[in-house]
């Protein structure tokens, strides 16, 4: 671990350990990857404010999500099937992300199972829903959260159809899946991946089929799941959602400025900036570019995050400066996890927390609450909308 400097190494070493097609798919977007690709160079293209001779000898990355403290305003983001990218994946970054003091959120496609997770870790997780046609399934699973005492429920609101994904289709991550003999030699290739899978708990979604008796076979599981996602969901569903969950619920998905004002209606306790990583709408503007838009529209009225393209220290200070009060990161854990799984999540969260310290110092900020739009120097990216 202490020659891996920074994600990119890490992503490296994942593409070297991980069979090429769960990498694709924990890597690709929908389309033409436009919105992918922009997500991480509108990003890139924000000049930090470098500032001298400031007294920053009391740095602290510390800070509070949705009232709880943290050590970085950083949580780990919903992956589906985590669990094939390591055996027990979900496990692993859970507990990497509780030592380093940050939020884990599981998804409702893990491998291991909500019951799974909350067995094998000391402290309570978020846990993100899709609703499905089937609401006694969606019902259920928001009971199992909350009898797992999960500490927030976040539901995805930006995937009621699924972008296409055109590397999934080349790699027979289809419903049904289907058997490539391509990757048959690439797992073949990695031996340590094969044996850490087949000592995993689990093999399947492990929380549907945790609910359905009997749907144990990953080829009736996943064409179960491609045809649950539904696209009558709506606002409505939004408060059938508040009506069941005792505790705090988080809306991620938002990229609308009219869309941010309506999710502070709902009473939800945050909001996420997202495009789902580039994987639904391609040709949707980078998260980065709306979050002043919706920052500056409803900051003072729900917590707002961030989601899109997160690699970096300077990534979440970029964010926190546009109106972030936080920020959530999937690839980069996901690379950790499959380099050198618990290990490599700890190493992908203390590379960011590192380089957000240095970045405060080198901008001259102590806090986190301090790092403001006077961290970064003009506004490069052309806003959403703007006339041309």
């Amino acid at each position: 671990m202490p020659t891996i400097t920074c994600i990119e190494d890490l992503r490296q070493l994942a593409h070297r350990k991980v069979p090429g097609a769960f990498i694709d798919f924990a890597e690709s977007g929908s389309y033409a990857e436009q919105t992918l690709r922009a997500n991480r160079a509108d990003l890139e293209r924000i000049a930090l404010r470098q500032r001298v001779l400031c007294d920053i000898a009391n740095r602290s990355t510390k800070t509070t999500i949705l009232g709880e403290p943290v050590a970085l305003p950083l949580a780990l983001a919903p992956i589906g099937l985590c669990g094939m990218q390591h055996g027990d994946g979900e496990i692993l970054s859970c507990r990497a992300a509780q030592d380093a003091g940050i939020p884990f959120t599981l998804s409702t496609m893990s491998i291991c199972s909500i019951e799974d997770v909350a067995a094998a870790v000391a402290k309570p997780f978020w846990f993100q829903v899709y609703v499905m046609k089937d609401r006694g399934y969606s019902r259920a699973l928001i009971e199992r959260a909350a009898a797992a005492k999960c500490s927030a429920l976040m539901l995805t609101v930006d995937l009621q159809v699924i972008g296409q994904r055109h590397r999934d289709i080349k790699n027979g991550m289809t419903v049904p899946p289907q058997i490539r003999l391509k990757n048959i030699l690439d797992i073949a290739t990695k031996p340590r991946w094969a044996m850490g899978i087949a000592r995993g708990k689990r093999k399947t979604f492990g929380n549907i089929a945790g609910h359905y008796p009997g749907m144990t076979n990953v080829t009736v599981l996943s064409k179960w799941v491609a045809e649950q996602f539904d696209s009558s969901l709506s606002w409505k569903d939004v408060e059938w959602i508040k009506s069941l969950w005792p505790g705090k619920l988080i809306l991620k998905g938002i990229l609308d400025v009219e869309d941010a004002r309506i999710a502070v209606k709902t009473g939800a306790a945050a909001l996420v900036v997202s495009n789902h990583g580039g994987r639904q709408l391609d040709g949707a503007p980078s998260s980065i570019s709306m979050l002043p838009r919706i920052a500056d529209a409803v900051g003072g009225d729900i917590e707002v995050m961030f989601d899109g393209g997160v690699r970096s220290g300077q990534d979440i200070a970029r964010a926190l400066a546009l109106g972030a009060r936080s920020c959530m990161s999937g690839r980069a854990y996901i690379y950790g996890l499959g380099a050198a799984g618990e290990a490599g999540v700890a190493r992908a969260i203390q590379i960011m927390r590192n380089e957000l310290d240095i970045t405060m110092a080198l901008i001259g900020v102590t806090r986190v609450a301090d790092i403001s739009r006077d961290a970064i120097v003009g506004w490069p990216v052309r806003q959403p909308y703007e006339k041309i």
